[in-house]
Parts: C-alpha cells; sequence; structure tokens
C-alpha cells in the first residue's frame, strides 16, 4: 500500500511539474521575471527529483546478490537523500543567486504580456493543489494517527514525505512568486520581483536541509517503530520465552531485519531449541509482515547474584 501509493503521488506530481515547468519558462522569456525563472527551474529540479525517487523505487527491487545479502531496499533512502541535495543545489542557490542578481539590476515587468506570469502562477496554484491534494490522500493511507510532522519525521518510506514537502514547497514558492510579480507590476519596481524570487531560495533550502537531516537518519539506520518493536516482542513472549535483548534494523522501507538473544532451558535438547526457535519465527511474521530477516540466538539465562 505505501510503496504504490507513494509511486501514484510522485506520478502525480511528476506531471504537474513537468507541465508547469513549460509554462513558466514562457512567462519568463516573455517577462524576463527573476520570479518566473526561479520558479521554473524550481519545477525543473522537482521534476528530476521525481523521476530520481522513480529510478530508486525501481532499483531497491533487485534481488540480493553476494555483494549484496541483505537486498538493495536502502538504494530508496540514497535517491531520496540525492533528492535534497538537488533541490539545495539546483533549486534553493539558483533562486538566491538570482535573487541577488535581480537586486542588482532591478527592472520593471513590461511590455504586452505583464498579465502572462499572473496567469501562469494561478494555474501553476491550481495544478500544484491537486498535486498536493494527492500526496496527502496517499499518506494518509499509512500516517495512523500521527501528526504530519511526526509522520515526516518518522516515516521509513522516504517517497511520501519529500514529494509532500515538495509540494507544499511548491505551493508555497508559488505565492511568494505571485507576490512578487503582482507588486512589481503595481509598483513598476523590480525590486519586489526580487525578493520574491529570494523567499523562493530560502524556502527551498530550508526543506532541502530537512529532508537531508531525515533521509541521513535512514541511511545510518533506524530500528522498527515502537509498535513494530512492542508487537515482535509479544510474539516472542507469547508462549513464555524470556527475551535477554532485542535489535531490529530496516534494511528497507518494507523490510526488517530482526535480531533477538532468547532465553532457553539449560536441559532443552536441541530439537526443542529449534521448535522454540522455528515457532517464535512464525508469530513474528504474522504480527510484522515486514519482519523478513529474522536471527534468534538461544542462551541460558545468568541469574545475576
Amino acid at each position: 500500500m505505501a510503496a504504490s501509493g507513494g509511486t501514484k503521488a510522485i506520478v502525480a506530481a511528476l506531471a504537474a511539474n513537468l507541465t508547469i515547468a513549460v509554462l513558466k519558462f514562457i512567462a519568463f522569456v516573455l517577462t524576463l521575471s527573476s520570479s518566473m525563472l526561479a520558479e521554473a527551474i524550481h519545477s525543473v529540479a522537482d521534476s528530476g527529483n521525481q523521476i530520481l525517487l522513480l529510478v530508486g523505487g525501481k532499483r531497491a527491487k533487485r534481488a540480493a546478490s553476494p555483494e549484496h545479502p541483505f537486498g538493495y531496499g536502502r538504494e530508496r533512502y540514497i535517491y531520496a537523500f540525492i533528492v535534497s541535495i538537488v533541490l539545495f543545489s539546483v533549486g534553493g542557490l539558483f533562486a538566491l543567486y538570482e535573487a541577488w542578481d535581480k537586486f542588482q539590476h532591478p527592472h520593471a515587468i513590461e511590455g504586452d504580456f505583464w498579465w502572462v506570469p499572473l496567469a501562469v502562477l494561478i494555474g501553476a496554484i491550481v495544478a500544484e493543489s491537486f498535486s498536493f491534494r494527492t500526496a496527502i490522500i496517499e499518506s494518509n493511507h499509512v500516517r495512523g494517527n500521527q501528526s504530519w510532522i511526526n509522520f515526516v519525521r518518522n516515516a521509513k518510506q522516504p517517497e511520501l514525505p519529500v514529494i509532500l514537502l515538495e509540494d507544499l514547497g511548491a505551493l508555497l514558492g508559488l505565492v511568494f512568486a505571485l507576490f512578487g510579480v503582482s507588486m512589481t507590476l503595481i509598483t513598476g519596481d523590480g525590486v519586489w520581483d526580487a525578493l520574491g524570487t529570494a523567499m523562493i531560495g530560502l524556502l527551498l533550502v530550508a526543506i532541502a536541509v530537512i529532508l537531508a537531516l531525515e533521509t541521513k537518519s535512514l541511511l545510518l539506520g533506524e530500528s522498527a517503530t515502537k509498535d513494530d518493536a512492542a508487537g515482535i516482542a509479544r510474539a516472542i513472549e507469547a508462549d513464555g520465552t524470556r527475551i535477554i535483548h532485542l535489535k531490529t534494523l530496516h534494511l528497507g522501507p518494507e523490510e526488517l531485519l530482526v535480531a533477538a538473544k532468547i532465553s532457553v532451558e539449560a536441559a532443552d535438547t536441541g530439537q526443542e531449541i529449534a521448535k522454540v526457535i522455528d515457532d517464535a519465527e512464525e508469530r513474528i511474521r504474522a504480527a510484522v509482515p515486514i519482519a523478513r530477516v529474522i536471527y534468534l540466538e538461544p542462551d541460558v539465562e545468568r541469574v545475576q547474584a
């Protein structure tokens, strides 16, 4: 559900951004508005990012190999991290450079096509709103009762948080661009256009930093959620088995490694221990289906004196 929902949100965002990017470039050519150029580059960067997410999702499905015995699930995290770099450099830094240049050489929006950027921006806001709505709907399937902030911080599937933040950034960026262009048309002062561009740049840099920090945590390796960890513990202890220690690690968004040392009786035979382990593994997979790699080590629990 999460993977298919993420793909649907990515495709919706990609279709919207490609269309909007073309219209923004046309508006820039006709008006030479720096806000329109910043927004056009923003849409191009977002489109490239969505393609990266699709590529990462496809590559993550490759079967495990001797060199990568636990598979390629983390490729989705790597591509999501690259997205944050692209958004920071191509989107944010470029917009800030354009803003600085426009502050140095401000000029008003002139000519017969002054209305084009307004029409493009309003149309883009409508299109991005539909894309953002799709991302929200798909995220709600897996968000549960979490707040949106906790969802972005705790999600193990990187695609939906990335698309949510990108779409939110796109909508706010369009509002900033509309503000800058409108004020430039009203006052005839190009500084407002530069200000709108600077606001877009700062927004993209902030979103990129948030994405980089959250994705870095996934790359380093995160444990199971509290609910999944509790479910695994209950599954192991269901027959009275005691857990000496338990560790989990996400090998990918939908693949969890479980390693635990469990207590057995000193008098248990090898066959009895094997049955305890097999039964526990079966219960774990029933309780938490993404627990696909399970290692249970039997040990005799020492009583502390």
